[in-house]
């Protein structure tokens, strides 16, 4: 039967396409009741069409306040950015060494004279056996003249000692001076302390040194009749140009010389002893506690979240406009089967 209807329809096409429309005539011109339609279905889908719009419109508000939170990140992070670089933070840190560079000390004696000097250990002094009279003098010296930085026109007469070297073994210096009378209520040597001995001495302009030296250290004293004792300890400066200022700081204590010679004396005799605090050399430099490389990456990470943000928003746009065309076309689908 089959082969017999193939050959029916090869032998008559155009009959059987006017059948097809004649049935599909007759199958527009039908009315099918309600039932037949399914009404349950169009409802069921539009129901859930409505769901994913709302829930779309939940999302795409999510995102919309996810960008909001990210562009008020990056405005915070270039802010604190921003303040960090101008407020740095001072950063202090210790490092300990067995061997200082020998400092230089400058006195200016004037009148007075250089009795001894010696290099003692493990903060061990040994009693003066002729106090007030010349002894040996076991110290690195020179002597220096050179006009004064602030005056330009007084002469000013420097005797330079080089300094403790093994904090280890608790070294010191160990000096007495000597002035034969003063016409000064009080008596006291002047002295300043800079970071190194050698560099004086390799120096070719000594003059020229020290005036830059009287120009960028402190100046102290110390006075007749008594024992001073002097700690120091050495504090380096990091600028901002990259260059490096040394300075010293000090604990000075004062003891009271009993003086045993048989006969009273009108000259005045002067004690002085120098050493180091502690092995610690002490770093200050200014730090930039932003790092441009957190605030890069952290503001690539915002940046993406907010391209993809808006990605998602653009998508869920396009999502909910062709939702809502394939529904309008079903619905004119649906009214054009009805009618």
């Amino acid at each position: 039967q089959l082969s017999e209807d193939v050959e029916r329809v090869s032998e008559n096409p155009t009959d059987e396409r006017e059948g097809e429309m004649e049935v599909h005539e007759d199958a527009s011109s039908v009315i099918l009741p309600d039932s037949e339609l399914g009404t349950t279905a169009p409802s069921l889908r539009f129901s859930k069409t409505c769901l994913k719009n709302v829930f779309s419109v939940i999302l795409l508000f999510i995102y919309l306040l996810l960008m909001a939170v990210a562009v008020f990140l990056v405005y915070q992070t270039i802010s604190d950015f921003r303040e960090k670089l101008k407020h740095p933070v001072m950063s202090v840190s210790y490092k300990e060494v067995s061997l200082y560079d020998a400092p230089g000390i400058a006195f200016y004696p004037g009148k007075a004279r250089l009795l001894s000097c010696k290099h003692h250990y493990y903060d061990h002094i040994p009693p003066l056996i002729n106090p007030g009279q010349p002894g040996d003098i076991e110290c690195t010296t020179r002597r220096i003249n050179y006009t004064d930085p602030f005056t330009n026109q007084t002469t000013k007469y420097a005797l330079v000692v080089q300094g403790p070297r093994d904090v280890k073994k608790k070294e010191l210096v160990f000096l007495q001076f000597h002035l034969n009378g003063t016409d000064q209520d009080f008596s006291a040597i002047d002295y300043l302390l800079f970071s190194s001995f050698q560099e004086f001495i390799n120096s070719p302009e000594k003059a020229e040194f020290m005036k830059d030296c009287e120009s960028s250290y402190s100046s102290w004293k110390f006075s007749g009749g008594f024992r001073t004792w002097v700690k120091m300890s050495l504090v380096k400066t990091k600028e901002e140009d990259g260059s490096e200022t040394v300075e010293f700081k000090q604990e000075t204590s004062v003891v009271n010389y009993i003086d045993q010679r048989t006969k009273p004396r009108s000259d005045q005799l002067f004690f002085v002893v120098f050493e180091w605090k502690d092995p610690f050399i002490q770093t200050v430099q200014d730090i930039i506690t932003a790092n441009p490389w957190n605030m890069i990456a952290l503001l690539c990470g915002i940046f993406l979240a907010l391209f993809k943000a808006a990605d998602f928003a653009k998508l869920s746009v396009k999502w909910m406009i062709k939702i809502r065309k394939r529904h309008l076309k079903r619905s004119r689908q649906v009214m054009n089967h009805i009618s």
